[in-house]
């Protein structure tokens, strides 16, 4: 679905290098500005950047079965406003994605109502239970063409499952996307970071090994199987040490974090507001810092959003009740820009590598994340790297309302989003 789909003429842009340049797009590809006819729309891009539509590697779409919280179309619809052309869409639906035909209904979903690009994700384990492996092999073979694997929301804890699901992937070079939470450290119940302010603030606390443990086996279970693994939500500095070892011994590891572990701290717990709760759980200034430097390093390789829209009555809990997550895809560009670029830890280019380039090529998705040249697919947004605006949390595509960053002065980037050459966003 896109609100427009003819050509339009893009001037005066400069691009991620600060190279100004015109674009032409015409028939869902970028073409010779100079081929551009005379009463072509145009739009005016002096003062703003072209950047290659941002891919996301982690995003709830809900639907099938919680259309209540989103659907593919309002999900969507909130990506494109964020400047994205194409998302994953986890597998903790109901029913979960764990069957071709699952896989395939959640591709004609896309097909039908998306406005940008939906990938499917398949789960790991039958019904995200842990001890039967999905149909991984009849999902990659499906016309989903399924390449990524998570159970997120759980842990594949048992070790020879989660080693049995990286051989199978190997065979049609998938990847698995470990939800890295050792249940016997950090339980269920665990709702936040394991600190003075769990135990201030009486809620079960979610040790930052708890993750790190998982993280560090997983690796080894990588290079044991030769396979690739990804890992979702990094929130811990000893999971970057870890991510960071592995790297360097050459195992086959990527990683993520999301805009909220790179902004938001344990300390906003203590107002007790559940859109504050989210697994893993915002971590201490510590932490914070390390994910930091891992994602200006290249040890994190990308910024997953891991949206996670809920309908108000799963929030409208006691903390330790509440469901956990956020909504991120409309506001991930101004964190990173915010935290990363106006402070001078990336510069454009490395931003369009970690929140375009690097999740198309980690979730093996064709036509995503290429340079904006003559010949490549019409998938970029506009961006203004000097809007700011206080966000207005009412005033989401998303169905969902558990905005955190709600009330907040972040950067305002996106001007417009255009994918397959329609235009899916134009403020």
């Amino acid at each position: 679905m896109t609100s427009s789909s003819g050509s339009v003429l893009i001037t005066g842009a400069s691009l991620a290098d600060g190279t100004r340049t015109d674009l032409f797009v015409s028939d869902g590809l970028l073409a010779d500005p100079a081929s551009a006819p005379a009463g072509v729309e145009r739009i005016d891009a002096d003062g703003l950047l072209a950047l290659p539509g941002l891919v996301d590697l982690h995003t709830h779409l809900r639907q099938p079965g919680r259309e209540d919280a989103e659907t593919v179309a309002s999900g969507t619809a909130a990506a494109a406003r964020g400047g994205y052309t194409c998302v994953h869409a986890m597998a903790n639906t109901d029913p979960v994605t764990d069957t071709a035909e699952a896989a395939e209904y959640v591709q004609a979903l896309g097909e039908r109502d998306g406005h940008c690009q939906v990938r499917v994700v398949g789960a790991v384990t039958k019904g995200l239970g842990g001890t039967e492996l999905a149909e991984l092999g009849l999902m990659a073979a499906s016309s989903a063409g399924v390449r990524v694997f998570s159970d997120d929301g759980r842990c594949v804890d048992d070790s020879l499952m989660m080693r049995r699901a990286l051989t199978y992937v190997k065979s049609f070079d998938g990847v698995v996307a470990q939800h890295s939470q050792d249940p016997r450290l950090a339980g269920p119940g665990a709702c936040c970071h394991e600190s003075e302010y769990s135990g201030r603030l009486g809620l079960p606390g979610w040790p930052s090994q708890a993750e790190s443990v998982i993280v560090a086996r997983d690796v080894q279970l990588a290079e044991l199987t030769g396979s690739r693994l990804h890992v979702c939500h990094v929130s811990t500095a000893e999971s970057v040490d870890v991510v960071r070892w592995a790297k360097a011994r050459g195992i086959q590891v990527t990683a993520e974090v999301t805009p909220h572990h790179l902004l938001l701290d344990t300390p906003l717990v203590s107002s007790y507001d559940t859109t504050f709760k989210v697994n893993p759980p915002l971590r201490t200034s510590e932490h914070i810092e390390a994910v930091r430097e891992a994602l200006a390093d290249g040890t994190i390789d990308s910024v997953g959003t891991d949206h996670a829209p809920h309908a108000r009555q799963d929030k409208d809990h006691p903390f330790d009740v509440a469901l956990p997550g956020m909504i991120g895809l409309e506001q991930a560009l101004a964190v990173v820009v915010d935290v990363m670029v106006n402070t001078g830890r990336l510069d454009w280019p490395t931003l369009v590598e970690r929140m375009s380039t690097a999740p198309a090529r980690i979730g093996r998705v064709a036509g995503q994340g290429r340079p904006l040249v003559v010949g490549e697919p019409a998938n970029l947004v506009l961006v203004d790297p000097s809007s700011r605006a206080v966000v207005d949390g009412a005033a989401s595509a998303s169905r969902a309302r558990n905005n955190p960053y709600h009330g907040r002065d972040l950067p305002d980037p996106v001007v417009a989003t255009l994918w397959r050459g329609g235009i899916t966003h134009r403020r």
